[in-house]
């Protein structure tokens, strides 16, 4: 796949905004400050599609991006930022859980985690959760240019054992500082169409 167009087309917060034009959405999920934002950036060559922020939760709502005027790109809010009151953490949490059980042009979601952690238990139960509703999951391991290579070794083994991952379920690593597995994710997207 070649991404050679892309726009921001709205914010929202409840379905009624969303685009209603029942195109494929593929969705990007993971914990504030894990690369979402930059990891959409780095797909579409765009270096300011979307907003990057050294802030970790500042997304707060549903960002839809339209892509090769086919398919669109959704950002959603990030998960799992400490300095958030349990009232706002609730609300991201139903914003996002409207999205995720009622749409049908949803066809697959990318479940970012840091590859120099653990995946927390907010990345498991968002993984859980996916599964549950049958939805396919590709699971995207972000900073790896960070990592050395008895440490990448490490980590796969790690992300693996903690999502209980079957032999041919794939983790893919990247970095958008260097650019490197967007090929990758860009392949596992083509089986959407």
């Amino acid at each position: 796949m070649i991404i050679k167009q892309s726009e921001f087309i709205i914010s929202a917060v409840k379905p009624s905004q969303y685009p209603n034009d029942n195109r494929v959405e593929i969705a990007f999920v993971g914990r504030s400050n894990v690369g979402k934002s930059s990891l959409i950036n780095s797909l579409t060559n765009r270096r300011k599609l979307v907003k990057v922020s050294s802030t970790p939760g500042k997304t707060r709502l549903i960002n839809f991006f339209l892509i090769n005027n086919t398919f669109y790109f959704v950002d959603l809010p990030g998960y799992g930022y400490a300095k958030v009151s349990k009232e706002e953490k609730a609300k991201w949490g139903g914003i996002v859980e409207a999205y995720l059980v009622n749409r049908q042009q949803l066809k697959k979601i990318i479940l970012l985690v840091d590859s120099r952690h653990k995946p927390t238990e907010d990345d498991l139960n968002m993984y859980n959760w996916i599964k549950h509703y049958n939805y396919e999951c590709v699971i995207v391991a972000t900073k790896s240019d960070k990592l050395t290579n008895n440490e990448l070794s490490k980590s796969k083994k790690v992300i693996r054992e903690t999502f209980n991952l079957k032999e041919n379920e794939r983790i893919i690593y990247i970095s958008s500082l260097k650019k490197t597995g967007m090929e990758d994710v860009l392949s596992e997207l083509d089986s959407c169409f």
